[in-house]
């Protein structure tokens, strides 16, 4: 199973409860096709970059599908005939994830190096200052 980022825009001109009903919609297709929708970001009413279909805002909505990748091209054939998206974009995310996920654990190994060095220097330079007052 993959994961999936599947971000669309609503025209602002749909209503609250238009809205909800799409987005159960296209979470019940996913659902229906075997995928699971692990999350759903409604990032509310925003200005867009640039006019589209002569709106200068949308309701943005993301969702977070983990499925094979036949449910996204059903999701993606029912968004193109859609008359209230006025935008859509899928992404595959679990790569990015992945190489997220070495970067972090590589970044972890070499603050912990870096940590263990500084407290070896640090033990080394407190018994040479120890020998230096002895003598």
């Amino acid at each position: 199973m993959r994961l999936y980022e599947i971000l669309f825009i609503v025209s602002p001109n749909v209503e609250e409860t238009d809205l909800e009903a799409l987005i159960n919609q296209f979470s019940e297709v996913a659902v229906n096709q075997g995928a699971r929708v692990a999350k759903v970001d409604r990032m509310g009413r925003r200005r867009l970059a640039y006019p589209i279909q002569k709106f200068k805002d949308g309701h943005y909505v993301v969702l977070t599908v983990e499925g094979t990748g036949a449910e996204i091209a059903e999701i993606e054939r029912r968004m193109r005939v859609t008359d209230a998206i006025i935008r859509h974009l899928s992404v595959r995310i679990d790569e990015d994830l992945k190489r997220a996920e070495k970067f972090r654990a590589r970044r972890a190994a070499h603050s912990r190096a870096g940590r263990a060095a500084a407290a070896l220097g640090s033990q080394g330079t407190a018994g040479e200052s120890n020998a230096e007052e002895e003598e």
